[in-house]
């Protein structure tokens, strides 16, 4: 059941603020070791494409865009996604979106827009969606 669905502008940011950690990170890294410019766009792809297959999987469906936008994905059941979740949620959807030649992606856009429980293609594709329900993250300091 999809609850408290995140609309296209909150995401819009959070995929902004995303951008600007990794490639930001990537390029002033780039500068220090003195990669060259094609190097630097092998190492960004890599960055961005294990970024956003990993961190999801690691912090309870947030990247440090959604986490600051106060979103994150979840399974269609609220539960955390996992790794294969975000293979079929990134790299399907990414070919589906290629060989489409982005018209899919621009159907995703006006997807989250409009539908009522804004998932998009690659959410279909993966049953998820991304909500401000926040995470039961576990807390160490927590007395049971």
């Amino acid at each position: 059941m999809v609850e408290r669905p995140a609309g296209f502008w909150v995401r819009v940011g959070a995929s902004i603020l995303d951008v600007i950690v990794v490639s930001g990170t990537i390029f002033i890294l780039a500068a220090l070791f003195g990669l060259t410019q094609d190097a630097r766009e092998i190492v960004d792809g890599i960055g961005n494409l294990l970024y956003s297959l990993l961190l999801p999987v690691l912090w309870y469906g947030y990247t440090v865009g959604k986490r600051l936008l106060g979103i994150r994905i979840v399974k269609l059941d609220g539960s955390n996604v996992g790794f294969g979740t975000m293979l079929l949620r990134v790299i399907v959807a990414g070919f589906v979106y290629a060989i489409t030649l982005m018209i899919a992606f621009i159907v995703s856009a006006f997807m989250v827009a409009f539908r009522k429980d804004k998932r998009s293609i690659h959410d279909m594709i993966a049953k998820t969606y991304v909500t401000y329900e926040k995470a039961a993250e576990a807390n160490p300091y927590q007395e049971s």
